[in-house]
């Protein structure tokens, strides 16, 4: 193995998201809950929830509405659907409740489809936009599954739109744009796009699959992106394209997909009524833009070695009294900090200060403030940045204007 090569399988061992997650106290797996089930602590949870905010607030202002739909549902669903012949492989063991038959869901769609049913739908009223961080149960291997990013049940960024067939390219441009630019925003700007075509297990007319690889050729063209064919690598039930960001490493991650479905409105008997009167079968993309939540939370800690940007980080600031005398002022400082909504911890732990700082730089925490006499005195507080060290005191105002917004 050459010394670059070796670097980096050292680097790719240090970036490990299953050993950063123990290290930063983020997740855990645990065999008597069961393998690829992890288990969020607090500040992965929060992670999470400032993962999730961000998202709910990026689709309302991209005209989207969220849903929200059980963890199980009843077996004509998914035959309904085909994911039980299409789909077996995947699919946990039926759960019998009062003689009828349910399953641990694997997909959101049929939920959001029949939320669509629930009144006449119009010309008028499409493109619906429909979005769900649901979660899912898929059956995966024991010798496959690994950390966050192959589980056995997990919370994808899930959405649904239905549209007329003239509304089609727009919306499949809107999504790539919308899902470059929250790959963007999460610090992913390398990626390769790629267009999956039929494969040889699938269902409809081979009309209705030349209708929808077109429209994502469209879309494509329409965003003016580079892309390349994976031939067969479509899902059963339409083409798709698939975005795979590379990370600081280089490595290549499926993270966005778009699927054009003509099949499931056929099956489900989905219907508008259009300018004349008449019922018309709409079209559903299917999309996921960040993929499974806890997979992207792998990846983002691999990306960034555990040194998540400033917005991302469960803890922002740590504010470390010298000595027990100190705490007072600390605590104060951490008021201020929270009125700005700073995710701010105090440690007043009766430690020696360079303990302190030592655990508080593995933890990875962009901002150390440092508060002994002299800051004490002087009010102000004594700044340690990330990667940069010793940056001086400064007043608690003059720090807070040199955060990142």
């Amino acid at each position: 193995m050459c010394i670059r090569d070796r670097k980096r399988l050292e680097q790719a061992e240090q970036r490990d998201h299953r050993k950063l997650g123990q290290e930063l106290d983020l997740f855990s797996i645990n065999e008597d809950v069961g393998a690829g089930l992890p288990l969020w602590h607090p500040k992965g949870a929060l992670l999470r929830q400032i993962i999730e905010e961000y998202w709910i607030k990026e689709h309302l202002k991209n005209g989207y509405e969220i849903l929200r739909t059980p963890h199980i549902g009843h077996l004509k669903l998914w035959k309904t659907s085909g994911h039980l012949d299409f789909y077996k492989e995947s699919l946990y063991s039926p759960i019998d409740i009062e003689g009828e038959k349910y399953l641990l869901k694997p997909m959101n769609c049929p939920f959001h489809i029949k939320i669509y049913q629930t009144k006449i739908r119009s010309y008028k009223d499409l493109p619906l936009r429909w979005a769900e961080l649901g979660t899912v149960y898929r059956y995966e291997r024991s010798g496959v599954l690994h950390g966050l990013t192959r589980v056995r049940g997990f919370t994808q960024d899930d959405a649904h739109t239905f549209c007329t067939i003239e509304q089609l390219n727009k919306e499949i441009a809107a999504t790539l744009k919308f899902g470059i630019k929250m790959l963007k925003d999460f610090g992913f700007k390398n990626y390769d796009v790629y267009l999956s075509t039929r494969p040889k297990k699938y269902v409809g007319t081979l009309k209705n699959w030349e209708k929808a690889t077109k429209a994502l050729e469209n879309g494509l063209k329409k965003t003016k992106l580079k892309y390349q064919i994976d031939p067969g690598e479509g899902v059963f039930y339409g083409p798709k394209i698939d975005i795979k960001i590379k990370d600081s490493l280089g490595r290549a991650w499926q993270c966005t997909t778009i699927q054009v479905d003509f099949n499931l409105p056929e099956r489900f008997k989905m219907t508008y009524i259009d300018e004349k009167g008449k019922k018309q079968q709409p079209i559903m993309i299917h999309r996921a833009l960040l993929g499974s939540l806890e997979r992207f939370v792998g990846v983002l800690l691999e990306h960034y070695g555990g040194a998540l940007p400033f917005w991302l980080s469960p803890t922002q600031v740590a504010v470390l009294p010298i000595s027990q005398k100190h705490i007072k002022y600390s605590a104060s400082i951490i008021d201020e900090l929270k009125k700005h909504h700073i995710r701010a911890w105090l440690d007043e732990r009766n430690d020696t200060i360079g303990k302190k700082i030592r655990e508080a730089e593995l933890q990875k925490i962009p901002y150390i403030l440092i508060i002994g006499d002299k800051e004490v005195k002087s009010k102000t507080v004594a700044v340690r940045e990330r990667h940069k060290g010793d940056i001086g005191a400064k007043p608690l105002k003059e720090f807070l204007k040199r955060l990142p917004k």
